[in-house]
């Protein structure tokens, strides 16, 4: 079991404020989950497939391809409300020194 220091070291690092009473309380479930996690540190996985994931999709996304201009006569930079030098210009967010 973990100690009551150890809790108040957590909820410390955590930024929260805990009273005796919750050191105490948490002190058993922290414990109970840090066992749980031994528990399954020791599990034997030599003979576990790998699953990246269990829905059965696939990709359907296309392929990254140049298709060509999409608007004619202008570019999206052209179209823009403002922009100068191939840019969109936009408002400044963050202001400098």
């Amino acid at each position: 079991m973990i100690s009551g220091e150890e809790v108040k070291k957590i909820a410390q690092l955590a930024r929260i404020e805990i009273s005796e009473d919750q050191v105490k309380k948490y002190q058993t479930e922290l414990s109970a989950i840090l066992d749980f996690v031994g528990a399954l540190s020791s599990a034997d996985t030599a003979k576990a497939s790998q699953i990246r994931q269990i829905t059965g999709l696939e990709n359907v996304f296309r392929k990254d391809e140049d298709r060509g201009q999409i608007y004619q006569g202008q570019t999206l930079v052209e179209q823009a409300p403002e922009h100068k030098e191939g840019y969109v210009v936009v408002p400044e967010v963050i202001k400098g020194k």
